[in-house]
């Protein structure tokens, strides 16, 4: 937060300089108020930029392992640009390097969510997908789950069958849950 706040600074100044070395370079028959208006405008570029830029920036710092299947993107009335190109105030990834599949029940998948708005903390969570009947549960750390790797308790959310998280989340993983296979290198859950 404070490099983007150096940024706009810097931007403002860069803009300052510009309308300012223009304003010297006419002779003066630019206006006066044309510097003041080059700080703002170098300022007000630089936040919009920032704004439209972050939900990429945080992409690219994600590990290959995280795939993002949902942005949140919003059309705001006090920045009336967004009505041309919405803003993407949230992203939402599933975590495959925590993915792990049931060792008794290979339909059940355990893996983490990742859930990040801008100025906020990145939240995250584990949820349980059940990949033969589209639905999933999110897990707390009260969460208790039975030998079978199932969850006590849970309340399980219907999906789409093309919903972006079921389809990631059922792309594979290590084993949880039940007795431990032999040669497996997956911890057991239970």
């Amino acid at each position: 937060m404070i490099l983007e706040f150096l940024a706009v600074i810097v931007a403002g100044f860069g803009g300052f300089g510009v309308t300012h070395l223009l304003h010297r370079l006419s002779k003066r028959t630019l206006p006066d108020w044309i510097v003041p208006v080059g700080a703002a405008t170098g300022m007000l570029c630089m936040v919009i930029w920032l704004e439209y830029t972050w939900a990429g920036r945080f992409q690219a710092g994600l590990p290959d392992d995280v795939t993002v299947v949902s942005k949140n993107e919003q059309r705001i009335w006090y920045r009336p640009w967004t009505y041309m190109v919405p803003l993407t105030t949230r992203i939402a990834a599933v975590d495959n390097r925590v993915r792990q599949t049931n060792n008794i029940n290979p339909d059940l998948v355990l893996t983490g969510i990742i859930l990040k708005e801008r100025w906020a903390l990145t939240f995250g969570f584990q949820s349980l997908f059940d990949c033969a009947t589209a639905r999933r549960a999110d897990l707390t750390e009260g969460t208790r789950l039975n030998e079978q790797g199932i969850p006590l308790a849970a309340e399980w959310y219907q999906l789409s069958p093309e919903d972006p998280y079921l389809i990631v989340a059922c792309g594979g993983g290590t084993a949880y849950g039940g007795p431990r296979e032999e040669g497996s290198d997956s911890g057991g859950r239970g």
